[in-house]
């Protein structure tokens, strides 16, 4: 199962040990499914990493450990695809990465990704119902 999670989900796993993303993250660790991640990913959570709300509860240490992760994802795209609409340019790439790797699921707190449901054959679900899925 090749899954694309949100940047949000990342930084929420750094945030607090409970709830879903970290228990996400733990079972993509674990090798339960394998990550498509990006280049482009990878510069978009250094940058949120550094935002001012977030910089205070997230050590240096822990973000560099998180994007050397990144890095040995599974799947690393180089160069993503045009993606076609999303709600949010901002987010175009995370559509991209799911059509470029044929993706699975695509995991996102999102609200307006979560609206489009599918893209392609990827479904959109939030970080709540892929820890569903994965304990089944």
């Amino acid at each position: 199962m090749h899954v694309v999670l949100d940047t949000n989900v990342f930084l929420s796993a750094l945030l607090s040990e409970r709830g879903p993303p970290p228990r996400i993250v733990d079972a993509w660790r674990a090798r339960r499914f394998a990550l498509v991640s990006s280049l482009d990913q990878i510069e978009e959570f250094k940058r949120a990493a550094r935002y001012e709300k977030v910089r205070p509860y997230v050590s240096r240490g822990a973000t560099g450990k998180l994007v050397d992760s990144l890095r040995g994802a599974e799947v690393l795209l180089e160069r993503l695809p045009r993606a076609g609409a999303s709600p949010d340019p901002d987010d175009a790439y995370l559509l991209s990465m799911a059509l470029a790797a044929g993706a699975d699921y695509l995991v996102t707190g999102d609200q307006a990704l979560l609206g489009l449901k599918r893209v392609a054959t990827t479904r959109i679900v939030s970080a709540r119902r892929f820890a569903a899925i994965l304990a089944r």
